[in-house]
């Protein structure tokens, strides 16, 4: 090569560097907001969610403090905080928000803020108004469906069969969670088929919880279908002790509940529900609309049954339910 070619070659690329330094120092960083109601910042269920969502971002091309930053709001289950860091999270003006749950998403939607919000753990967003249609959300609001209200009364069959003796079925319910009362109606409806019969333990506040309980308790042949909500999933190591120390046989809806010890639990995969939020606001920060965006409806249900549970309770597992499981913790 010749001299001036050479030197012509090192002044071009030079004079590129700084031009593709400057272009990554001027590109924007995307805010995301993310309230967590149902978990603590040291909750690993929580962690292991952002986890997934963070990953999957990294996947499509997103990078930390270079093109994004993530500005989270962990309320641990109490319906006050979770209030308090909706509103915060709202002035902050973030270019999207995640959320998790339906009393979250309700304190979101109530605030009338114009911010694509992506949401997973909603059982009901048609009829708690927050999209018009599954398919055609039509607002800024789209995301991930958790539950439909039949799911009610396929708790109650599972535990049914989990536990053969179960007269009395109490759901852990909360009034602020408008699935919830789907879910009962759902129980209500097929309880009589399995000779059961249905009562509400009430946990609308988390000081409720051990009370509650006990009192539903006092009577024999009980057992518990735990409804998702913040305080349900931020109290569980409290509520699979209380079902223990009461010998109750309790079905839960997510997996974290059985690995913590509960009897068993039937529910989406998370996980992959978390991905899909990603995937979601990686289309709208590049522009795309979420009211184009349709909500998704779980694809998996997973099955997660804890045998140490079961033996402590007494109870044998059917071994067709067993077969079926996702996973068996002995």
């Amino acid at each position: 090569m010749r001299r001036r070619e050479l030197i012509t070659l090192i002044g071009g690329a030079a004079a590129a560097w700084p031009l593709a330094a400057r272009a990554q120092q001027s590109e924007r960083v995307r805010r995301v907001g993310i309230l967590l109601a149902a978990y603590a910042e040291t909750d690993r269920a929580g962690q292991v969610r952002i986890a997934a969502f963070r990953n999957t971002l990294q996947q499509l091309g997103w990078t930390e403090d270079r093109n994004i930053r993530f500005d989270y709001r962990w309320s641990g289950g109490n319906a006050a905080s979770a209030k308090t860091l909706a509103a915060d999270l709202v002035q902050s003006v973030p270019d999207a928000i995640v959320v998790a749950g339906d009393p979250a998403l309700t304190q979101l939607h109530k605030l009338q803020s114009a911010i694509p919000i992506v949401f997973t753990q909603v059982s009901e967003p048609v009829d708690s108004g927050f999209v018009a249609s599954l398919a055609r959300p039509g607002g800024h609001i789209t995301g991930f469906q958790n539950f439909e209200p039949a799911m009610g009364g396929k708790w109650l069959s599972i535990l049914k069969q989990v536990a053969p003796s179960l007269k009395r079925a109490g759901a852990m319910f909360s009034s602020d969670a408008a699935p919830h009362t789907s879910f009962l109606r759902a129980a209500e409806a097929v309880a009589p088929s399995l000779g059961v019969t249905m009562s509400i333990v009430d946990v609308q506040k988390s000081g409720e919880i051990e009370r509650a309980v006990a009192a539903f308790a006092s009577q024999p042949d009980g057992g518990l279908l735990v409804f998702p909500h913040p305080i349900t999933i931020s109290n569980r190591l409290l509520i699979n002790a209380l079902a223990a120390s009461h010998r109750l046989p309790a079905i839960y809806p997510y997996r974290y509940f059985a690995t913590d010890g509960g009897l068993i639990s039937y529910g989406p995969d998370q996980i992959e529900q978390w991905r899909g939020a990603a995937q979601y606001i990686d289309r709208i920060l590049k522009g795309e609309n979420p009211a184009n965006l349709p909500v998704r409806a779980p694809i998996k249900f997973e099955t997660v049954i804890n045998l140490k549970t079961a033996k402590a309770l007494g109870l044998t597992v059917p071994p067709t339910l067993l077969a079926t499981a996702d996973e068996v913790i002995e």
